[in-house]
């Protein structure tokens, strides 16, 4: 544990494992020097527990740099969920799930991630009072992936304003990678602007929503990163960004939903170097925690969820704009903002 490149100094790492629901499941926990951890639970049939590890580690650190970079009282921690989201769901593996995020004593608070939805947090709400993204509640913020949807169109548009001179998306052509619960909404966004959308997942019944909905154009997973296009949304899983697939990407600008969607840091350079303008991951779609801090704080407000999203999308604009003048890659002058705000929360 100790030596995986992603441990990152957590804070803690939580294992669970219940026989009777089959429930494996792991808890990372990066920082609260910013208040009580929040993220959302992914579930994913991972190959190997070496690979589970290292996604949360990675998308716990994530939710640290983008609860700081949203500017709510969060600091960062995931969960994950070893299993198939389509054939391993059960409500006694929710609950149990539940008492896992219960043991924690308000360290951690969850949501919805990929393969969860609102009535598997709902079940899993039953046996604890840390999870968020419900319908019931006193506070309920509901699914939060539109407004998640929401701030990755606002900011594929301030990216298209640095890239092409401006905002227009109208007969912009751009490739959608996922189509599921926040890409899904992305896709409606852009068709709305007059985008012309090229899209792929592994889900048919999402693919063929997108298509008549939106008149989307259907590839397969691995060609899309050979379409001809303005734009890449990756919407899906993360490390999708590596040197093989920028070689063939001919956009100018990267900007969507999916976390982690660099391989290693590092690649934000050579994307800088290609040209293309990398809007940072953690920062164009903080939309959905800034509504779950909403609702965990207590007393859901849909304007201050607006004004922290403003806030969010201003901060997205000087980070595009910082990396310009310095010539440095976005994803790292995006680090250094994050870390500071952090590091400041550990001195208060």
């Amino acid at each position: 544990m100790f030596d995986n490149s992603s441990y990152d100094a957590h804070e803690g790492v939580h294992f669970f494992h219940d026989e009777e629901s089959g429930l494996r499941a792991v808890i990372a926990i990066h920082s609260t020097a910013l208040g009580p951890s929040a993220g959302g639970t992914r579930m994913w049939d991972y190959p190997d527990s070496s690979a589970m590890i290292t996604d949360v580690l990675r998308l716990s650190q994530g939710m640290s740099y983008k609860n700081a970079m949203a500017s709510i009282p969060h600091g960062g921690g995931k969960a994950v969920i070893w299993g198939n989201s389509k054939t391993d769901k059960s409500e006694k593996l929710f609950r149990a799930f539940g008492r896992a995020v219960e043991s924690l004593q308000g360290r951690y608070w969850t949501a919805e991630d990929v393969g969860i939805d609102t009535a598997d947090i709902e079940i899993a709400a039953q046996e604890t009072r840390y999870a968020a993204g419900l319908t019931t509640s006193d506070a309920a913020s509901g699914d939060p992936s539109p407004v998640t949807a929401l701030g990755v169109f606002r900011g594929i548009k301030q990216a298209a304003a640095r890239a092409f001179g401006n905002d227009d998306l109208s007969n912009r052509t751009v490739a959608v990678q996922g189509v599921g619960s926040v890409g899904g909404y992305v896709c409606q966004y852009l068709a709305e602007a007059g985008a012309k959308l090229v899209v792929c997942d592994v889900d048919k019944e999402a693919l063929a929503l997108v298509e008549q909905r939106d008149g989307a154009a259907v590839v397969g997973i691995d060609e899309i990163y050979d379409i001809d296009a303005d734009i890449f949304s990756p919407n899906a899983l993360g490390a999708i960004i590596n040197e093989d697939t920028l070689k063939r990407l001919k956009v100018k600008v990267i900007a969507g939903g999916a976390n982690n969607q660099l391989v290693i840091p590092q690649m934000g350079e050579l994307v800088r170097r290609a040209g293309i303008v990398y809007v940072p991951d953690y920062v164009i779609n903080g939309g959905g925690i800034i509504n779950v801090a909403a609702e965990i704080s207590g007393t859901y407000s849909r304007p201050w969820v607006d004004q922290k999203l403003d806030a969010l999308m201003d901060t997205l604009g000087q980070v595009l704009d910082e990396a310009t003048r310095t010539d440095r890659p976005t994803n790292a002058v995006a680090d250094d903002i994050a870390r500071a705000r952090i590091a400041a929360g550990k001195t208060t």
